[in-house]
């Protein structure tokens, strides 16, 4: 009895919201444009965090990162911070010392040189120029598409190893190996190029590999007349199982060789760490400002819900007429607000999947959406049908039939 009871009721605030479509739908819209903001950046952040742990998986635990100054995984700014600054105390000697280390076998200095590359006048931006070792290849498991990656044989040659991505804009092809172009205005051959990187927008490497040019250490240092910018050094431990003892013994001889100076020596996990505070941080902020939209949306409700019950004054006192129940009348305007309101959230929800479907086509984000979050979206939904339907409900239930069937 009471489900045939609730589904009349559905059907009631059905046609009701439909004798008056466009104001119905500009009463969703703030539900819908807060679900959708608020599933697709927790989407995005979910994916982000996927992205940095497929990174560590193909990099493995075995790989350092020794970066300039102190840096705490409890405490996300100070990463955020370095990486936007640029700042950095790591010398070539340093790399030279971290070469000795015993407890270490691979050693691939960043090198930032410049953020520009030219061919035939066509001048490229956005790319990163790294001078580094040939040791990156078996740091950061890097095998070349075609051509071959730097060895002992090009130090200080100018020959380079593209990204994919920068061969492509730059040759409008997969292969230029033994094509030249121009760093600086000195001439550079393509020597190898690689294949497309997941790295996107956010690596634990700190650099696209897709939109990078790697060049020899020591041919970058001539480029800048000697001066080093070392945005980070990768170091991989000679023993997969004392990667901590590995860092520890790096850390000693940097602070042995280059008193005064500060470095951090961080494990995979704890630069997931970090970038994971930063991702959560985020998602929590944007969140929580694409909510404002809920309550928006939740106020609007209220509002039109507030409209409705005066406008259909005569209509409740005919019913309460009839034998309708206070409780009747309060379940019919409450079932008509969680009609707007679950409504919402289920095209918010539809909006959400296609946003994210047009990201993953379009751009180089990749959302993940756990079905969680689609849970929680429409739990919220129905949670703000039911607390901004409430005032007009029981505002409707309250009516006095005589009062109401009086009114014009």
């Amino acid at each position: 009895m009471k489900i045939n009871i609730y589904s009349g009721n559905v059907k009631s605030a059905w046609y009701s919201l439909r004798a008056s479509r466009v104001r119905s739908f500009f009463t969703m819209l703030g539900v819908i444009i807060g679900i959708t903001s608020v599933v697709t950046v927790v989407s995005l952040g979910t994916g982000l965090k996927h992205q940095l742990s497929g990174q560590i998986n193909r990099l493995g635990p075995d790989v350092l990162s020794v970066r300039s100054g102190q840096i705490n995984a409890s405490n996300t700014s100070s990463l955020t911070t370095l990486s936007l600054l640029g700042i950095s105390s790591i010398t070539p000697a340093d790399v030279t010392t971290l070469g000795k280390v015993p407890q270490l076998k691979a050693v691939a200095p960043f090198d930032f040189v410049t953020n520009t590359v030219t061919k035939n006048g066509t001048r490229l931006g956005n790319v990163f120029v790294i001078g580094t070792t040939p040791d990156l290849a078996s740091v950061a498991k890097l095998d070349p598409r075609f051509g071959n990656f730097l060895s002992g044989d090009t130090d200080s040659q100018n020959v380079a190893v593209l990204g994919s991505s920068v061969a492509l804009k730059l040759f409008n092809e997969l292969n230029p190996v033994g094509e030249s172009f121009n760093v600086d205005g000195q001439p550079f051959t393509v020597y190898g190029v690689l294949p497309q990187s997941p790295g996107g927008l956010l690596s634990v490497a700190q650099t696209d590999f897709n939109s990078s040019v790697f060049i020899p250490f020591s041919t970058a240092q001539r480029l800048n007349a000697g001066h080093a910018d070392i945005l980070q050094v990768l170091v991989k431990a000679a023993d997969s199982k004392k990667v901590n003892q590995a860092a520890l013994a790096a850390q000693s001889a940097l602070a042995r060789s280059h008193p005064g100076a500060s470095f951090s020596v961080l494990t995979q996990k704890q630069l997931a760490d970090i970038a994971n505070g930063v991702i959560n941080t985020a998602t929590k902020f944007i969140s929580a400002v694409a909510g404002i939209s809920l309550l928006v949306g939740g106020i609007g409700i209220m509002d039109v819900m507030l409209v409705s019950v005066s406008e259909r004054t005569r209509e409740i006192g005919l019913r309460k007429a009839v034998g309708a129940t206070n409780r009747q009348v309060l379940n019919q305007f409450m079932i008509e607000g969680l009609v707007l309101s679950v409504g919402g959230g289920i095209i918010g929800i539809l909006a959400s999947l296609l946003v994210d479907l047009l990201l993953k086509l379009y751009t180089n984000w990749q959302p993940v959406l756990d079905w969680p979050i689609l849970v929680v979206a429409a739990i919220v939904s129905v949670d703000v049908g039911i607390v901004f339907s409430a005032v007009p409900a029981i505002k409707a239930a309250a009516k006095n039939p005589i009062e109401a069937l009086r009114s014009e």
